[in-house]
């Protein structure tokens, strides 16, 4: 039997469909917030926090007595990718989808609050954090580093996020790494331009791109799961101006860094950036750091928390043997002292991948993915077994 009724998940599905079709993306999630703030309103909520870290939105359910602080994230954030479905609750926002499954996250987080609303925890306090900013990696940050973050912090933190690929419903856990820190760096070339027919009298950055576009790639190590793993990924590229007459001043090289620990992504850096000097010659370089994601390092307790209740559900769990090359900033959460950890939860073995056009979240996910959070907070402040 699960924790909320078929038509309290009817309610849920119809409310992620509509969603679905009004998709706001990072630092844009206004709307999305506001809505949500009110149905925490609606149900109870016993604090509310607006505004937080940006768009984010924080609600308190309290219990009697004294205990740990547990919290439950989830994502507000779509993605600026055109939606291609022929669902009829599509995107309705040009170029923007929730093609990552944040809107099912959202509520599911919902539906906790449903049942707390019911019945509020006897000791302690159940936080569930809306975050802001994702999908860019400043979100969970921006959150931490709000002034009002003290009144929050918690003892625990669980969030999950579904993964295409594995079978429906499966709660995938793994204690230690879980997900690939990474960051964007954007290299920036200047030199002189001159005339296509004298490139000798300018300083053209196109030998030192060239050369870098080789290199940067080969500062890949190793494979996921070894702890000196490391990935060089070329996202991006562009040399002056679609000129015939000018030979070109500047230049701009996109690269995409990924390391499984966070210490490996310090090195990797310094690499990138020993390579970069090494190459530029008399060219100016300017480097700016983007999209900077933690690596998730997954809690041994937390995850044994998740375990337990899942086998209690009698849910499929699964103890992945590596983590996630994809990147999640849910480890700030665990930087910041929480025991935390990220559940994996399939959505289908043939479901399409994050990010494509024509992902949608499996709304057969709900109520097990409800019960098992529903589950994690009674075992850390529901009542102490006899």
């Amino acid at each position: 039997m699960h924790a909320l009724s078929p038509d309290r998940i009817a309610e849920l599905t119809s409310l992620r469909h509509d969603l679905h079709r009004h998709p706001e993306i990072s630092g844009e999630e206004r709307a999305t917030a506001e809505r949500i703030a009110r149905h925490l309103t609606a149900l109870g909520a016993d604090r509310l926090w607006r505004d937080l870290g940006g768009h984010g939105v924080a609600a308190e359910f309290t219990g009697a007595g004294d205990g740990p602080t547990v919290l439950l994230r989830c994502e507000l954030d779509g993605l600026p990718i055109r939606e291609i479905s022929d669902l009829p609750y599509k995107s309705e926002v040009a170029g923007k989808g929730h093609l990552c499954g944040h809107d099912g996250h959202m509520v599911s987080l919902l539906g906790v609050a449903q049942a707390l609303k019911a019945q509020r925890p006897p000791r302690g306090r159940v936080i569930l954090l809306f975050q802001p900013a994702e999908e860019t990696g400043a979100g969970a940050k921006a959150v931490i580093d709000d002034p009002r973050w003290p009144e929050i912090r918690p003892d625990y933190a669980f969030a999950y996020h579904n993964v295409p690929g594995r079978p429906l419903g499966e709660v995938g856990l793994r204690s230690g790494p879980g997900n690939c820190a990474s960051r964007g760096m954007q290299i920036l070339l200047e030199g002189k331009s001159s005339h296509a027919a004298a490139p000798e009298d300018g300083l053209s950055p196109a030998n030192a791109m060239a050369e870098l576009m080789r290199a940067l790639p080969d500062l890949a190590h190793g494979r996921i799961g070894e702890p000196d793993f490391a990935l060089s990924t070329l996202t991006h590229a562009k040399l002056g101006a679609p000129t015939f007459g000018i030979s070109p001043a500047d230049g701009e090289l996109r690269v995409t860094l990924r390391t499984m620990t966070n210490m490996r992504m310090d090195a990797l850096m310094e690499e990138a950036l020993a390579l970069v000097r090494s190459h530029a010659g008399a060219l100016r370089v300017d480097i700016h750091w983007h999209d900077v994601f933690r690596a998730v390092i997954n809690d041994p307790d937390a995850t044994a928390i998740a375990r337990q209740v899942a086998e209690n559900l009698r849910q499929h769990s699964r103890d992945m043997p590596l983590p996630m090359r994809w990147s999640e900033d849910f480890g700030r959460f665990g930087d910041d002292g929480a025991k935390a950890t990220l559940l994996y939860i399939g959505s289908g073995e043939d479901h399409p991948q994050l990010h494509n056009p024509d992902y949608d979240f499996p709304d057969a996910l709900l109520p097990g993915v409800i019960d098992l959070l529903i589950g994690i907070v009674q075992e850390i402040v529901g009542p102490t077994p006899a």
